[in-house]
């Protein structure tokens, strides 16, 4: 098949997007097919043919590494030669139209949050993951969590604190330490501090103050555990123990960082309650093909819900790989597996 991997776009976590995009594009090209790898944002400005020749003359890849900083968008936006306030880049969508399907590998802004997913689907263009609302609706942690506590899934308790008027230290006298700090709509922890002290808590307020808005979360002390979906099955638990600090940007990309157990080792029932969850808010979503959900198991054996990732990573480190070898599937089955999902799809329709 002619495949598009879309990758990197004009968001915080561009750099993890190119970096399994890479992985993805290789994989895909593997397995025999023409897998074309294109950053959503800078597009085609540097390619000199016409579009479809890209499939039969397929561009070298170039593997790179998550950077431990996140990247700069001003400097990104200012070097994109094609000077336009599309954040789509020159090309891509004519690209996306020649091809069988477009493997999203993207993240965070214009890639998780359903935008491209439904100019996509304007378009007629097959692509893989979620569909645009289910796509939106998780990106957004204060709706989702208001969906699954009414589902009945327990969640630690939260409020939405939106910048305005008052002072940073009038918006930190109204929170109960210690307590997390995240944006609304961010992903890869870009963002995420815990707070102890009402310094703690200043200092990260000022940090997301371009977002407009963050939630401002229960912090529930216990241990991280994720569970992946992939085709309507939860997937192995898989355990996360940072050797420094919690699971922020630097722990997930960089390796050796953290110690990943999979199966994570828990007792039989509650690897049952953890893909019992995981599937259930899933699929209150309505999310396709795969996803994965953050959890925290508190030492009296409650489960709470995080967020749900609705395009999980797909580095070298990233879990959902890690849980599908756990069940035998390796890397190029998975990418497979989810290129035949979204082209079945597009057939049941």
């Amino acid at each position: 098949m002619n495949i598009v991997v879309l990758c990197g776009g004009l968001s915080m976590e561009r750099n993890v997007s190119v970096t399994g995009g890479t992985l993805i594009c290789r994989a895909l090209r593997e397995l025999g097919h023409r897998a074309v790898l294109v950053d959503m944002f800078y597009g085609l400005e540097d390619c000199d043919e016409a579009p479809e020749r890209l499939f039969e003359n397929l561009p070298e890849l170039v593997q790179t590494r998550v950077s431990e900083e996140v990247p700069d968008l001003d400097a990104v936006r200012a070097s994109r030669k094609w000077k336009s306030p599309s954040l789509v880049g020159k090309g891509v969508f004519e690209l996306c139209g020649l091809a069988d399907v477009v493997f999203l590998a993207l993240h965070g802004a214009c890639g998780e949050d359903g935008r491209i997913q439904a100019a996509l689907e304007l378009m007629g263009i097959p692509y893989t993951g979620s569909g645009y609302l289910g796509s939106a609706i998780a990106m957004d942690k204060d709706l989702t969590k208001l969906l699954v506590r009414a589902a009945g899934v327990r969640t630690p308790q939260w409020r939405v604190a939106v910048y305005g008027d008052q002072s940073l230290e009038e918006m930190a006298d109204s929170v109960q330490l210690p307590c997390v700090v995240k944006p609304v709509d961010g992903g890869s922890s870009i963002g995420v501090a815990i707070a102890h002290t009402r310094e703690e808590l200043i200092d990260a307020l000022a940090q997301n103050r371009p977002r407009g808005r963050v939630i401002l979360e229960q912090y529930i002390k216990g241990r991280e555990i994720q569970v992946g979906v992939l085709n309507g099955k939860s997937l192995p638990s898989i355990e996360i123990i940072p050797k420094q600090g919690f699971y922020d940007y630097k722990n997930k990309y960089q390796a050796g960082a953290a110690v990943e157990i999979c199966p994570a080792p828990v007792p039989a029932e509650v690897e049952k309650r953890l893909g019992e969850v995981t599937l259930k808010v899933h699929n209150l979503l309505g999310l396709k093909t795969y996803s994965r959900t953050d959890l925290i198991l508190d030492g009296e054996g409650k489960l709470y819900f995080l967020e749900i990732n609705t395009l999980p990573g797909m580095t070298p480190t990233s879990l959902v790989p890690q849980e599908t070898a756990a069940v035998g599937i390796d890397f190029k089955t998975l990418c497979q597996l989810i290129v035949d999902d979204a082209v079945g799809g597009v057939q049941a329709r």
